[in-house]
């Protein structure tokens, strides 16, 4: 078994919650997942306790909620009921206290109300896993969101501090979004930042192909993969310390945790980051 990597968490979007891939990531030293009570269909929880329960003590949980099944598609809520339900039933469903728990891209539900009725809503729905928290159902509390905008919008110094900020992250990822974390982290302060679809979906976008991220490498002839160049391009775009990046593949999962120690060239990303300004105030 490999050292710990506490800066890679396997995330299970799209999973299939296999006990091999949760077995195979510990002997990679990835020791922290993140899953959602609306993945795999609303199973995923009891899943993992199903198939690999002697493992998940050996991991970091982290788990969303926020979303909910409805006719068709899932529907996102932040109604505190709905939320508390779901904390608790997540707790029963996995065997044990999830070590953080995500408020599930909030701006879902904001974006058709008042800027006051945002901050109203989105202030009760962070203070269901404060209270979570104090109450022993989770260890910590974060906020995922997809697009941080409708939130820098909004948010403030009196509203409760997440521990956990969770932001997309990447090459792939907007001026717009990489701002709006920026500011979220200044406002909110939050004790980690975490960066999630570091590949914009997949290593098989055609973009992957036409592009060179190793240009942003200290040593653009050290022997790295365009895959690991991007995935440690991730870390900087926006700032976070750890990156959750879903698989079932193991081989894919090894390389990534191989590029590590890969030096980036951080003078090279930042003027990536004002190309990226000066493309959206030309356009």
């Amino acid at each position: 078994m490999r050292a710990a990597h506490p800066g890679i968490v396997l995330g299970l979007y799209r999973s299939r919650h296999e006990r091999r891939l949760l077995s195979g990531a510990l002997d990679l030293g990835v020791q922290t997942i993140d899953t959602s009570f609306n993945y795999l269909g609303f199973r995923a929880h009891e899943t993992l306790a199903k198939l690999a329960r002697d493992l998940l003590p050996k991991f970091s949980i982290s788990t969303k909620v926020g979303f909910f099944p409805g006719p068709g598609r899932a529907k996102h809520s932040i109604d505190p009921r709905r939320l508390r339900a779901a904390l608790e039933q997540t707790a029963r469903n996995l065997g044990q206290e999830p070590d953080l728990v995500f408020l599930h891209n909030p701006e879902q539900s904001l974006t058709q109300l008042g800027e006051g009725s945002k901050r109203h809503r989105l202030a009760d729905a962070c203070s269901v896993l404060v209270d979570a928290c104090e109450q022993g159902l989770c260890g910590a509390w974060g906020v995922a969101s997809w697009d941080p905008r409708p939130l820098a919008a909004i948010v403030g110094s009196d509203l409760p501090r997440p521990d956990v900020l969770m932001v997309r992250c990447g090459l792939l990822a907007s001026i717009g979004v990489l701002e709006a974390a920026d500011s979220l982290a200044e406002r909110w302060k939050p004790s980690a930042m975490w960066g999630m679809s570091p590949f914009g979906g997949s290593t098989a976008e055609p973009v992957w192909k036409a592009f060179d991220p190793r240009i942003f490498l200290c040593d653009p002839e050290q022997d790295c993969s365009a895959v690991q160049a991007a995935f440690q391009c991730a870390y900087h775009l926006p700032a976070v310390d750890a990156v959750a990046v879903g698989t079932d593949n193991l081989d894919h999962l090894r390389e990534l945790t191989d590029s590590l120690g890969i030096g980036l060239d951080e003078v090279t990303v930042r003027r990536y980051r004002r190309l990226l300004r000066d493309r959206c105030q030309e356009d």
